[in-house]
């Protein structure tokens, strides 16, 4: 089908005064570089609309062929966050005590990690995010690492720009996810999400980022 039989709308698009421009770019990476992994959170309870609306926005991310290849599972019932910190504590074991090269762990150090999980269970909630290699229908999908990648980045700047903090915990490998949420064999564990309020008096370690001479490349 040609591009001019594609069904099509008007884009919704504000171009902006080059000063609107410049101010606006400036407080995001403001806002963005103020974003810091949290480990210790408060068991305060938060919005879930406020949730909710974050994981749409992700949803919204661009995706290969449209497919929209991500199921997010947003979780707060006590018992699951227990099964899931106790399944994600015995493969965190594993690695920190046979599967981590020393290098990896040296460079580890610094950020104080450990195989120790409690923010599994303290943080009010849990998004599990799940990279779909198929449709339900077995329809296939495409570019489902990188679509499922853009979103979890657009999720976790939502949910900063929302006022809640978050934490990408990666254990590997990740399927007991799958098994104790019960989602299909076509659903993988992409990422998973703790979220809440940071808890009173946390820290974070002292880090610098590197400087855009050393990201940025302009031809």
């Amino acid at each position: 089908m040609s591009h001019d039989l594609a069904p099509s709308l008007p884009l919704d698009f504000e171009r902006l005064p080059e000063a609107s421009m410049r101010e606006r770019a400036l407080r995001v990476r403001a806002q963005l570089e103020a974003r810091r992994s949290v480990r210790a959170f408060s068991d305060e309870p938060i919005p879930l609309e406020v949730m909710r609306e974050a994981i749409m926005a992700a949803s919204s991310a661009p995706s290969g062929a449209h497919k929209q290849p991500w199921t997010f599972a947003l979780v707060t019932d006590p018992g699951i966050k227990a099964m899931i910190r106790e399944a994600a504590e015995r493969e965190e074991v594993e690695f920190y005590a046979r599967r981590a090269p020393q290098e990896w762990l040296k460079d580890l150090e610094p950020l104080g990690t450990a195989a120790s999980k409690p923010y599994l269970e303290h943080a009010p909630a849990l998004i599990v995010v799940f990279a779909q290699s198929q449709g339900e229908d077995g329809s296939k999908h495409y570019y489902v690492k990188e679509s499922v990648g853009i979103a979890c980045g657009m999720l976790i700047a939502a949910l900063h720009l929302s006022g809640l903090a978050t934490l990408t915990h990666t254990p590997s490998p990740m399927t007991f996810l799958r098994d104790v949420l019960g989602r299909p064999q076509h659903e993988r564990p992409f990422l998973l999400l703790p979220v809440g309020y940071p808890a009173p008096g946390c820290r974070v370690p002292a880090l610098a980022r590197k400087r855009a001479q050393d990201v940025i490349v302009e031809y």
